[in-house]
């Protein structure tokens, strides 16, 4: 045998990912360049580590062993990697965190400094519904979690960032809706586990508008193009549609109860033992959040909280 870390690489992120096209993204590598080194892998091994069936690719047993294999030994280099830049006096390992898909257009910015001013550290940000970012937390597969609605069947220790307000919105051309039109529009949600579809449900909900016509989509952008379209209406953050609306694409209609307003939290579980680099990030916080707010989100002073 003499494969090589690069191979093991690979391997590793066409395993995870099932996908050579997803895979070679990821690497930053072409699909040609990937399919070349994963032969070359798979010609070291006597029993096939992959299969393609219908088009997709999957992996055999043997090949998910492998797979657990690689990651562990990936994950031995990494450690000596950081243990090198930690001896050199330099802050080096991994921040994992998970975050609710509007919170794409928050985390970033609080993140960058502290990846600019540590370069030995790594960052892992999935992003996802909060359904499963809750499911990451209570498994201990991030340090931390960015929510705009704190889960409710367990405790979690948290820092306030920022404000995250949502209003109805359609397209620039539509008429201003009332809550009686509202009940024969066509309604676009996200899916189920999301926590802006729960905030859309219970505002509806608490003013009796039963949903006749919906749509349901399963990304924030999605539903933002189909807003866009014309296609319907929609309770969305304002965080996520801010140049749609200095364009002139989407318009915020003015009801009553209207903007909904939570906040951004970065959350953990009270146990956490935290690494040095989340300890580090979480002291970046605390002493530099305001200045973020301030610099990255004046832009929000030009919809004020009261939308009637």
């Amino acid at each position: 045998m003499n494969y090589t870390l690069h191979q093991l690489r690979i391997f590793q992120k066409v395993a995870e990912y099932q996908s050579i096209t997803k895979a070679s993204e990821e690497l930053h590598l072409t699909q040609p360049a990937v399919s070349i080194q994963l032969k070359n892998f798979q010609d070291q091994f006597p029993i096939a580590l992959t299969e393609v069936v219908g088009r997709r690719l999957f992996l055999t047993e043997f090949g998910k062993e492998i797979a657990i294999t690689a990651e562990r030994i990936l994950d031995e280099v990494n450690s000596i990697n950081y243990r090198t830049m930690e001896f050199g006096g330099n802050l080096a390992g991994r921040l994992k965190i998970a975050v609710v898909s509007t919170g794409k257009y928050v985390m970033p910015y609080f993140l960058s400094g502290f990846m600019e001013s540590n370069p030995g550290v790594d960052l892992v940000m999935d992003v996802t519904n909060k359904a499963a970012v809750i499911r990451n937390l209570e498994k201990n597969e991030v340090d931390f979690a960015l929510v705009s609605v704190l889960p409710k069947h367990f405790t979690v220790d948290k820092i306030g960032l920022m404000e995250n307000r949502l209003y109805l919105v359609g397209n620039a051309e539509k008429k201003p809706p009332t809550l009686n039109s509202l009940k024969s529009a066509p309604l676009i949600f996200r899916e189920n586990g999301s926590a802006t579809r729960m905030a859309m449900e219970n505002f509806l909900s608490h003013k009796k508008v039963g949903v006749t016509k919906k749509i349901e989509l399963t990304s924030n952008e999605a539903v933002k193009q189909a807003v866009v379209a014309g296609l319907g209406y929609s309770i969305m953050p304002l965080i996520g549609i801010k140049n749609e609306l200095r364009n002139g694409d989407l318009k915020i209609f003015p009801l009553k109860g209207l903007p909904i307003i939570t906040n951004w939290n970065l959350i953990w579980m009270p146990s956490k033992k935290f690494s040095p680099v989340a300890k580090a990030f979480l002291e970046y916080l605390e002493l530099r959040k305001e200045g973020i707010m301030e610099v990255q989100f004046k832009w929000f002073q030009e919809f004020p909280e009261d939308a009637i």
